[in-house]
Formats: C-alpha cells, sequence, structure tokens
C-alpha cells in the first residue's frame, strides 16, 4: 500500500494545500475515519516542529507527543475533531477545533483544559450485562451504567482514567458549534429543532446573539461553555517541506 495521499482528494477539513504539490501524508488506520489529519501533517506543516518523517518518528520515540493523554508513537495516526494534541515538555497544548472554513485548526488551551476531551455521542445501545454502550463521533466506545444520555449528546471524558465528567445534553438552549458545512466554526445557542419527517436530516436553528444560521443536526455538537474562552489561534499554515521523507 501507498504512503502517500493526493492533495486535490483529501478531505476538506485537511489543513493542507491541495495545489501545491501532487501528494501529501496518507492517514494510517485508527480514529476519526477519512477525516482524520496524519499526525505528521500536524507536526511538521501545520506546527513547523520537525522538518521530516524521519525527524518526527524521533520525537514520537521520545514519549514527547500525547494525544489525549496517550503517548503516540506512529506519525500517520489520524488526529481530528476535539483531540487534544500535548508536548509536556514544551508545556504546549492545543485542541482540534474547526475553524469558519471547515479545516481542523489547533487552538492553545492550558494544562487544566488537556486533562479532558469532548466526544459527540452518535450512536447508544445496550450491551451485555444490562449496561449502555455509546458510540461516539471517533469511534469510541464508552460504556455506562445509567440511560441518561441520548445521541447527539455530548460528553466529556477524562484522559487519565477515560471517565465521563461533564454530560451536555442536545436540547433548545444547548451551546453549539458548526463543524461542518458553510457554518462551519460558528458557535451559538440552539433556538430550535426542526424535525423531519421520514429518513431526511433535522434541522437546527442557531443564534449567537447577533446573527442566526441553520444547518442541520449531523452538524452541530454540543459543547461547553469554556470553549468560547479559548485564546484564538492562526496556526493553521500551507504545507512545507517534502511529504514523503
Amino acid at each position: 500500500m501507498t504512503n502517500h495521499q493526493k492533495r486535490l482528494s483529501v478531505p476538506k477539513s485537511w489543513p493542507v494545500e491541495r495545489k501545491t504539490d501532487t501528494f501529501t501524508v496518507k492517514a494510517g488506520a485508527g480514529p476519526h475515519g477519512e477525516d482524520g489529519v496524519p499526525l505528521l501533517i500536524l507536526l511538521r506543516d501545520v506546527l513547523g516542529y520537525v522538518d521530516s518523517r524521519k525527524e518526527a518518528r524521533y520525537a514520537l520515540s521520545e514519549d514527547g507527543v500525547l494525544v489525549n493523554g496517550d503517548a503516540v508513537s506512529d506519525e500517520e495516526r489520524p488526529i481530528g475533531m476535539f483531540d487534544i494534541l500535548a508536548f509536556p515538555a514544551r508545556e504546549e497544548y492545543f485542541r482540534v477545533f474547526p475553524d469558519e472554513g471547515g479545516r481542523l485548526s489547533l487552538t492553545p488551551i492550558d494544562e487544566d483544559a488537556a486533562e479532558s476531551r469532548l466526544g459527540k455521542v452518535e450512536d447508544k445501545r445496550q450491551v451485555p450485562g444490562g449496561d449502555t454502550q455509546l458510540s461516539l463521533h471517533d469511534g469510541t466506545n464508552v460504556v455506562v451504567d445509567e440511560e441518561d444520555y441520548s445521541p447527539n449528546d455530548s460528553i466529556v471524558i477524562d484522559n487519565d482514567d477515560k471517565s465521563i465528567v461533564a454530560h451536555f445534553p442536545y436540547e433548545d438552549g444547548a451551546l453549539v458549534t458548526a463543524v461542518r458545512g458553510n457554518h462551519a466554526g460558528k458557535i451559538g445557542e440552539v433556538d430550535s429543532i426542526d424535525v423531519t419527517k421520514g429518513s431526511g436530516s433535522n434541522i437546527v436553528h442557531v443564534s449567537d446573539g447577533d446573527e442566526e444560521f441553520e444547518t442541520v443536526e449531523e452538524y452541530v455538537v454540543v459543547i461547553d461553555e469554556n470553549f468560547t474562552d479559548d485564546d484564538s489561534s492562526d496556526d493553521t499554515v500551507t504545507t512545507t517541506g517534502d511529504d514523503d521523507e
């Protein structure tokens, strides 16, 4: 299998320029599906911490890069929405967040905020033993012993013991962000949810006080008000260097 991905066919969420070169790095197997951005792209092309794949592999071998609290050794490991990227030696911490163009960017956060991550509940089902399994947007499964969760809710997971530390229901008045579509990156409160009969998507009406917009239910994620307090960042940059070195 090739280690390359054509730039013109990468997902819109990837922070890469599409017309500078023919190829970029191909994401390995892992969370977030096809939307996951290879860690190498973030280390080399977004942050500029390494110049090549070889340097990235060395940095990762030193356990200096943590994703959601765990050391990562694979430079092709997919990184996606709401992941926490930590560099303890540098005392630098980032949350992966969609910008207004829908591309994933890195938002600087403090060390305390890096101790947990947000997950959108996409499915809920009973498992043997009577417990409930929640399937999150990144492919993570969480088993809980109570029913007080619904699809489209969000939960916050502690990166150390993987326990649920907060729960944000999807309902009128909830604070949400759009993660795809024309309104990607915008944040506001849910005014109303129009339920569509049949197989069509429900429509969510959102207001940020100055502007109102509507989008499909699949494009919104309930978030914590602390997300609106993060410092803004322009860390998303064009790619530099050779993609296969």
